[in-house]
């Protein structure tokens, strides 16, 4: 009923513990039927069937078409393997109707594909399954969530991907989704857990034992500090004792900025995040630091900047590969060295001007590894 779509039903049966054909099922029974339905997308999970020539008014209550929560980019690394990535998805999505993927190029990664999840466990399954029935070899970003943007004229865009993040003037607010999570541990390990989610931004909500020495604690928590590394540290905080779960229950408005990085004056749009505002300067200080370990030394001074809009928040420098002009200069005059090193430094003032700083691919594995435990 939800999909509007019409089928002939074929056969109709119930399960004994085989497929066993009858002639009706009524009320009550549960049964299967067959009906040649091509594409999984017309028969959703938790749908209404109805017979087509005796309708019924409503469909069952409770029946909602699965939105992705979660979204990251798939690269192959090697960009030969990206038809095979393309079919693999759509293999994948016949018999998983909630995975949602759309094409991505990246200056960095090349092309790949936006694919949005259920959930962290969904996003984890899907690239199992890509890596060991496909044989394919993937990058995968840092996991990013949905932001609501209200923008000024009143529209409100979805936003998956910090590059289509409207202007600074455009967007009057910016809301993200926040979770309530139910955390079960053994009551040694209650202090670090709660640590843990007031360092996530977490809001306390209840906390109540069920034994003496089990409790359940509740939070409200945005789902964007969660997606990260938020299971491994509550695994290794609690030894493996504690578990978790979590429910969607809305988007709330928070003071979230977009982050670029600069480099050598360029933006490099893949590093782009979107984060809070109060964690934006030990992310972005994070991020350049590691750059500055991982690009190249260059012929010419190379400035790393992260910035929010025009404002620079840290910045790192690798340093010239400078060549000494003063080696053949045993004795004489000072104004001939000075001659000598001021010759030097307008060509490394002209390099600066036109050269280009190409950003290895191990740079960029590397910051999205980091931007997974930072963000």
């Amino acid at each position: 009923m939800a999909s509007d779509k019409d089928y002939f039903a074929d056969e109709v049966g119930v399960l004994s513990p085989n497929q066993l054909e009858v002639e009706e099922l009524y009320a009550g029974e549960v049964g299967y039927l067959s009906a040649s339905i091509r594409s999984v997308a017309d028969a959703r999970v938790g749908d209404t069937i109805t017979h087509h020539g005796r309708k019924a008014e409503d469909s069952l209550p409770g029946y909602e078409e699965a939105t992705p929560m979660v979204f990251c980019g798939l690269f192959p690394v090697d960009a030969d393997q990206f038809p095979e990535l393309r079919d693999a998805l759509e293999k994948l999505q016949l018999n998983d109707a909630a995975l949602k993927f759309e094409p991505e190029t990246s200056s960095a990664m090349g092309f790949g594909f936006r694919c949005g999840f259920l959930g962290l466990l969904h996003m984890e399954i899907v690239q199992e399954r890509l890596e060991r029935e496909y044989n394919l070899s993937l990058i995968t970003t840092a996991p990013s969530v949905v932001y609501r943007v209200n923008c000024v004229n009143g529209d409100t865009v979805e936003c998956s991907n910090p590059s289509l993040l409207p202007e600074p003037g455009k967007r009057r607010s910016i809301e993200e989704p926040f979770v309530k999570i139910e955390m079960l541990t053994p009551k040694e390990y209650i202090g670090p857990l709660m640590e843990l989610a007031q360092e996530r931004r977490g809001e306390f909500q209840e906390m109540k034992f069920i034994t003496e020495v089990r409790a359940s604690i509740t939070y409200a928590l945005p789902l964007a500090e969660m997606v990260g590394d938020f299971f491994d540290q509550l695994k290794s905080r609690s030894k493996g004792y504690a578990s978790m779960e979590y429910s969607f229950t809305g988007y709330r408005e928070s003071e979230l900025i977009k982050l670029d990085i600069q480099i050598n004056g360029d933006r490099v749009e893949p590093l782009s995040t979107i984060v809070h505002n109060n964690k934006a300067y030990s992310v972005g200080r994070a991020l350049t630091q590691k750059l500055k370990e991982l690009i190249p030394r260059q012929m010419f001074k190379v400035p790393i900047q992260a910035c929010i809009g025009s404002k620079i928040i840290a910045s790192e420098t690798i340093s010239a590969i400078r060549k000494d002009v003063l080696a053949k200069c045993y004795g004489g005059d000072i104004t001939r060295k000075k001659k000598l090193l001021r010759k030097q430094a307008e060509g490394k003032k002209r390099m600066k001007a036109i050269g280009r700083v190409d950003v290895p691919q191990e740079a960029f594995m590397a910051v999205l590894k980091l931007e997974k435990e930072v963000l």
